[in-house]
C-alpha cells in the first residue's frame, strides 16, 4: 500500500510540475506582452521617480530594476548602464515638456505667456519626478549629454517666451532678462513642489507680475524694451491706463 501511495505521489508530482511551469510560463508571457518601447518607457518612468527623490549617484541599477519590477539584466539590456538610463530619463522629461509647450496662438502677448506658464506648471505638477530630475541634471554635467538636454529645453522655453512676446531676435538686455526670469521660474517650481503653500494661480500670477517688473526695469537700459513694455501694458490694460 505504501509503495502504491508513493508511486501515486510521484505521478501526481509529475503531472503538477508541467502545470506549475505552464503557470509560470503564462505569467512570463503576460509580462512579455509589453512592446519594446512600452517596456523601455516603464523602466524610464521608474528611473524618473527615483532620480527625483535621490541624487543619481545614490541610485543603482538594482534600485531601478526593483522599482520597475524587472530584472537587473533587463535594465542593462535596454540601457547599457546607469548613465545611459539617466540620459534617457532626462530626455523623456524634456520631450514631454516640449510637446506640452507648443506655442499658443490666441490672446495678447501676456495672455499667451500666461497660457504657456500654466502649461509649464501643469507639467511641474503632473510630472514632478521628471521636472525635478530634469533640473537636477543641470549643474552636474553642463559639458556632457545631461547639460545638453537641460540647455536644449531652456532654449526651447526661451523661444516660447519670445514667440509669446512676438520677438524674433532679442537684444542682449532682453535675452539676459528673460533668462534670469526663467531661472526664477525653475526655482519657484522646485520650491512649490516642496512647500505647496501658494495656490497654482497665485504662483503663476506672481511670476507674470515679476516678468512685467523686470521688463520695466530692463527698459531703462534698452529703448526697444521700453517700447515693448509700453506695448504690453497698452494691449493688456488699454490705452487709458498707459498714460497713468
Amino acid at each position: 500500500m505504501a509503495d502504491r501511495a508513493a508511486a501515486g505521489d510521484q505521478a501526481g508530482n509529475k503531472q503538477s510540475a508541467p502545470s506549475a511551469r505552464a503557470r509560470q510560463g503564462g505569467a512570463g508571457r503576460g509580462r512579455r506582452r509589453l512592446s519594446v518601447d512600452e517596456r523601455r518607457d516603464e523602466l524610464i518612468e521608474a528611473a524618473l521617480e527615483l532620480f527625483s527623490t535621490r541624487p543619481p549617484e545614490d541610485i543603482s541599477i538594482d534600485d531601478v530594476a526593483a522599482a520597475a519590477g524587472a530584472s537587473r539584466a533587463l535594465v542593462y539590456h535596454y540601457f547599457g548602464g546607469k548613465y545611459e538610463l539617466y540620459i534617457a530619463a532626462l530626455g523623456s522629461a524634456a520631450k514631454q515638456l516640449s510637446v506640452l509647450l507648443e506655442p499658443p496662438t490666441e490672446g495678447t502677448p501676456l495672455e499667451r505667456l500666461r497660457i504657456s506658464l500654466k502649461r509649464y506648471f501643469d507639467f511641474v505638477e503632473s510630472h514632478a519626478a521628471g521636472f525635478t530630475a530634469l533640473l537636477r541634471g543641470g549643474p552636474a554635467d553642463r559639458s556632457g549629454e545631461v547639460g545638453e538636454i537641460v540647455e536644449s529645453i531652456r532654449e526651447l522655453l526661451l523661444g516660447r517666451i519670445l514667440h509669446a512676446l512676438c520677438i524674433e531676435v532679442p537684444p542682449p538686455v532682453l535675452r539676459i532678462t528673460l533668462r534670469s526670469w526663467m531661472a526664477s521660474v525653475e526655482t519657484a517650481g522646485l520650491d512649490w513642489l516642496e512647500n505647496r503653500d501658494l495656490t497654482r494661480a497665485e504662483l503663476e500670477g506672481l511670476l507674470v507680475d515679476q516678468l512685467i517688473v523686470l521688463l520695466h526695469v530692463a527698459g531703462n537700459h534698452e529703448p526697444s524694451i521700453a517700447e515693448l513694455f509700453e506695448q504690453l501694458v497698452r494691449e493688456e490694460f488699454g490705452a487709458g491706463d498707459t498714460a497713468s
